[in-house]
């Protein structure tokens, strides 16, 4: 190792071990009685927002928001439906924003909001830290966004990743999380020689072609590939989240096959843990994959950095063969992907020309540039040096706590859980409907068209009271996230609850 590489070791080491971190995760949620109330849940009808109080809720959106209205209304020439993320809430119409600082959003009208998006996840640190900015700053003053070419912090982020997620020797950098599953895939099939790929019903993996499938509802397999030839999704197949004997099933029968490349998995259970795995799940599975030679994938897109320096893999003490990663990878900047993994497998990865091994190919004319890679490592090592996973986990808790207390008090039968940082709110129950075969999804499609327009008013509901949410259902906290922040949010949303 050369006088620069020893440097920047000792840098990177002593950043991370002279920082003490609490769990992220203070304790898993009792899966079993969640199932229990979600059963509860979508067995009962629904308890929405009063009509008469609905109609305030909008007249709210006419009377405070007519900058945001009239700004949705020329997006609607553009940009079709007028709006780009597929987070944001159209109902009544979408809210612009102008300003996010710390654990607030303010829209271009003035009103402001409790930030509980968080654009998605990605900016642990609350939004637009300074301390980030001024060193983002500092690399566009030298160098501008992008060069195409190997820069210094590109080798630092990378090298603070493997440092610290158990799981991952190499990293390669890519755009998103979306481009990160894609090149995880091929890796996979590339590394194995193997075709099968297995998810796990529910999850969401990106937008690529292969994995829209059994996407947010388990067993609806290509109920959302609109646009996607069937060839796509040929090797793609997906398991109920806890079947450990439908997963042994389906590596049995892909062995006389050829077998499986891969296993997929969200950490904590399909869409951020909207459908909770057992403690041990990732254990067994990591257990069926070495029994079957299949690979492990972990997509940490959400968990990675939010749960710790080591993700959901140092939390469950489980190593993936290979990790995906994104959102909290570049610490709200662009760039948020990347794949991570065991050196042997990760040297498929190789780029460059003049390579003359067999190898996956993945690229990106702004993958690792260096606006992005300045980002993502100093908001990474912010949120290591305080612990912001471990306090934005607490504040969680908090909100957890309160939330429960507030649905209980008012005889709701909504769901309150966290894993720490990610709470889920379950009102509607949307997400939770039985779709295990195409009878049961069949005779649940128009209650799913009601349920989600129901989910839509309680977002709606939300927004006028002043609380930004990921799809009205759940709720990221951050380190911006303080005690008095979340008794204002507990306090507003019982004025929400007190509409039902």
């Amino acid at each position: 190792m050369n006088a620069p590489d020893k440097i920047l070791q000792q840098h990177v080491d002593q950043s991370i071990s002279s920082v003490e971190t609490t769990p992220a995760i203070s304790q898993w949620p009792d899966v079993k009685e969640l199932y229990g109330r979600f059963d509860a849940l979508v067995n009962q009808p629904m308890r929405s927002i009063k009509r008469g109080a609905m109609a305030k809720v909008l007249e709210h959106f006419e009377s405070r928001c007519q900058g945001s209205k009239r700004l949705a209304e020329d997006a609607k020439r553009v940009i079709p439906g007028g709006v780009q993320h597929n987070l944001a809430f159209n109902y009544p119409f979408p809210l612009a924003m102008k300003e996010a600082q710390g654990a607030h959003l303010t829209d271009v009208d003035g009103n402001r909001y409790i930030d509980f998006l968080q654009a998605g996840g990605p900016t642990l640190l609350g939004s637009n830290p300074a301390s980030v900015r001024a060193k983002v700053n500092e690399v566009l003053d030298e160098c501008g966004p992008v060069t195409g070419l190997l820069h210094e912090y590109e080798v630092k982020l990378a090298d603070l990743i493997c440092q610290s997620m158990p799981g991952v020797d190499m990293v390669r950098l890519l755009g998103s999380g979306t481009e990160a599953v894609m090149g995880a895939v091929r890796l996979a099939r590339a590394y194995t020689d193997r075709k099968w790929v297995i998810k796990i019903g529910g999850a969401y993996h990106g937008w690529s072609d292969q994995l829209v499938y059994g996407m947010r509802l388990p067993s609806t397999g290509r109920m959302e590939a609109v646009g996607i030839p069937r060839g796509a999704t040929a090797y793609t197949q997906e398991c109920l989240p806890n079947d450990l004997g439908a997963l042994r099933r389906k590596l049995q029968l892909n062995r006389l096959r050829g077998g499986t490349a891969a296993v997929m998995v969200e950490p904590l259970g399909p869409e951020s843990g909207t459908r909770p795995v057992h403690p041990d799940y990732n254990r067994q599975v990591r257990a069926l994959c070495d029994e079957f030679g299949a690979l492990l994938i972990f997509d940490e897109v959400v968990t990675g950095f939010r749960l710790g320096p080591g993700g959901a893999q140092a939390y469950f003490d489980v190593k993936p063969d290979i990790t995906v990663m994104g959102k909290c990878l570049a610490g709200g900047y662009p760039m948020a992907g990347a794949i991570g993994g065991r050196k042997e497998v990760m040297m498929m990865l190789v780029g460059g020309i003049g390579t003359t091994s067999k190898r996956a190919f993945v690229g990106g004319t702004l993958s690792a540039n260096p606006l992005s890679c300045v980002a993502g490592y100093y908001a990474l090592l912010e949120a290591q040096r305080l612990d912001a996973a471990g306090k934005a986990g607490r504040a969680g808790d908090r909100l957890q706590r309160g939330l429960a207390e507030i649905v209980e008090r008012r005889g709701l039968p909504y769901v309150v859980y966290n894993m720490g940082s990610i709470v889920h709110l379950q009102t509607s129950g949307v997400l939770l409907l039985d779709t295990s075969n195409l009878y049961k999804l069949w005779r649940v499609k128009a209650e799913a068209k009601e349920r989600k327009h129901m989910m839509e008013e309680m977002g709606a509901a939300y927004s006028a009271h002043g609380l930004i949410t990921l799809a009205g259902s759940r709720i990221y906290t951050s380190l911006a996230d303080t005690d008095e922040v979340i008794d204002d949010a507990l306090n507003r949303f019982d004025e929400v609850f007190k509409l039902v």
